[in-house]
């Protein structure tokens, strides 16, 4: 007796829809598994890193089911609405849209974050920025800062990972401003996150320092190499947040900087940056007078995070 999934894909060619642009049309309806297996397959043919995983999102969200459920109703017809609706999405997809912008959210921390075209898609590899910090600076800690917060991801998961401290989140966009005043609210974490109007640490209120950590995740793409980068990021993430200047660095130069004036005795500087910068990130802030520099990799064995202390002034003055 045949498999109940090989019987499904009687009357239609698997080959004939991978080669097809678009989801076709037909006759009978689409079932839950013919919609994934097309999909897999054109978002295979279209060198998507994810095709399977983001095949099940895309129907998951379409459908409002949880993922392990499309496999348990396999054989499930799909209506002309969510059929339709399922293809404009693939069609996005394959053309290069990040899943997290179809869906307009993305988890960070286990905290699901809204987002608009206005804010970067947080990346699994910024998590590491918090793992610094709670293992450098463990809980507690009592004035915590992220610089350029953009959807609020670093600052609501350091919120969470010290709970009984206060977190400041600056910000220079007005438009993501109201996205991580948004996502505050949606973990009803305010009053204890603060998201202030910023550029770098120049709106930073008295009430915040001096700070026992700060993070950041500035723009550090060199200008020239913008048009150079991945489609999902050129195109679909803001210029703003992106653009570091001629070498990358211009902000997070001017931040290693000022970041000494406010700092606690001594207070955690932890900056982000692409693999290739953080020697050279490294090499600032020892010439800025940080101590007890190091440089963390990621998961993928990249170096990403260059922190380091700057230290107390002995004499109790200021450093400065």
């Amino acid at each position: 007796m045949r498999h109940k999934f090989a019987r499904m894909l009687d009357g239609f060619s698997t080959d004939a829809l991978v080669a097809t642009a678009r989801m076709p049309e037909r006759n009978r309806p689409w079932t839950l598994m013919e919609v994934l297996d097309w999909t897999r397959q054109h978002f295979e043919r279209k060198s998507i890193d994810t095709p399977r995983l983001d095949a099940e999102v895309l129907l998951s969200e379409v459908l409002q089911l949880p993922r392990v459920m499309l496999y348990a109703r396999f054989d499930q017809p799909l209506h002309n609405e969510e059929l339709a609706r399922m293809r404009g999405m693939v069609a996005q997809r394959a053309a290069g849209v990040p899943i997290a912008r179809l869906l307009g959210r993305r988890e960070f921390w286990s905290l699901e974050l809204d987002l608009t075209p206005d804010v970067l898609v947080p990346r699994p590899e910024s998590e590491l920025l918090i793992e610094i910090c709670s293992h450098r600076k463990p809980s507690p800690q009592e004035h915590l800062v992220d610089v350029g917060t953009g959807s609020g991801a670093l600052a609501l998961a350091l919120a969470t990972e010290y709970p009984a401290s206060k977190v400041w989140a600056l910000e220079y966009s007005q438009a993501a401003i109201t996205v991580a005043k948004n996502n505050t609210a949606k973990h009803e974490l305010a009053p204890r996150v603060c998201v202030v109007e910023s550029d770098l640490l120049a709106g930073l209120p008295p009430q915040a320092q001096p700070v026992d950590i700060m993070v950041a995740n500035l723009p550090y793409i060199p200008t020239d190499e913008i048009p150079h980068l991945d489609i999902n990021v050129r195109d679909h993430d803001p210029h703003l947040a992106l653009n570091g200047g001629k070498d990358g660095l211009d902000l997070i130069r001017r931040l290693i900087l000022d970041a000494r004036h406010v700092l606690k005795n001594p207070g955690l500087l932890a900056l982000e940056s692409s693999s290739d910068q953080t020697e050279d990130i490294a090499e600032l802030m020892g010439e800025a007078g940080y101590t007890e520099i190091q440089i963390d990799h990621d998961l993928a064995g990249l170096p990403r995070v260059t922190s380091g202390l700057f230290p107390a002034d002995k004499s109790g003055k200021d450093r400065l």
